[in-house]
């Protein structure tokens, strides 16, 4: 990969970290009169960001001749969605699952509403002990680690952080030191 090309992809991937980080931060308690706008803007930001990513790296495959064919298998366009077409069945039937509620007899026999229902109802049940599940924990424990060494602001993790949460993204911070070269 071409050294500009790879900077800029670096670029655009803290980007998108940090717009995932920022919806972490959106979902907490004492965000509550702001969580739905923000977690909506970071979330779509993120997505934005990443598909920069994928064209970018997609246009510099086509500049570099890659077939049409290869380039859109490799793009997997087939599994685009379109944010203007606003949540569809299956998200509804997620969200039903999510808040415990029925989903109706006509939803339940497409299959995608069936797992998205199912997949929500066990997400509900796991978050009953949300400070126990540890891919949460790994989760933001890397998104904020990954930012602190980006913005050289590791020893502010204490500050807005639970200690377990904090302790966690020092170490992911800390795996991303690069090694000197051995002088001889």
């Amino acid at each position: 990969m071409p050294e500009p090309l790879r900077r800029a992809i670096h670029q655009l991937v803290a980007e998108g970290v940090q717009n995932c980080q920022e919806v972490l931060r959106y979902t907490e308690p004492d965000q509550a009169h702001t969580w739905k706008r923000m977690t909506l803007y970071r979330a779509t930001d993120a997505a934005d960001t990443m598909n920069m990513v994928a064209m970018l790296i997609a246009a510099y495959c086509q500049h570099t001749g890659m077939a049409r064919d290869t380039l859109q298998s490799y793009l997997q366009v087939g599994q685009q969605d379109l944010r203007s077409d606003g949540p569809q069945e299956e998200d509804r039937a997620h969200v039903a699952g999510l808040m415990g509620e029925a989903l109706s007899y006509e939803a339940m026999r497409a299959p995608a509403n069936r797992m998205r229902y199912h997949r929500g109802q066990l997400q509900a049940e796991q978050a009953q002990q949300p400070e126990d599940d540890p891919g949460k924990l790994f989760t933001e424990a890397v998104l904020h680690g990954l930012r602190a060494k980006l913005c050289d602001e590791v020893d502010a993790l204490d500050t807005y952080l639970p200690p377990q949460t904090a302790t966690m993204a020092r170490r992911v911070a800390a795996a991303l030191e690069v090694p000197e070269p051995a002088t001889a």
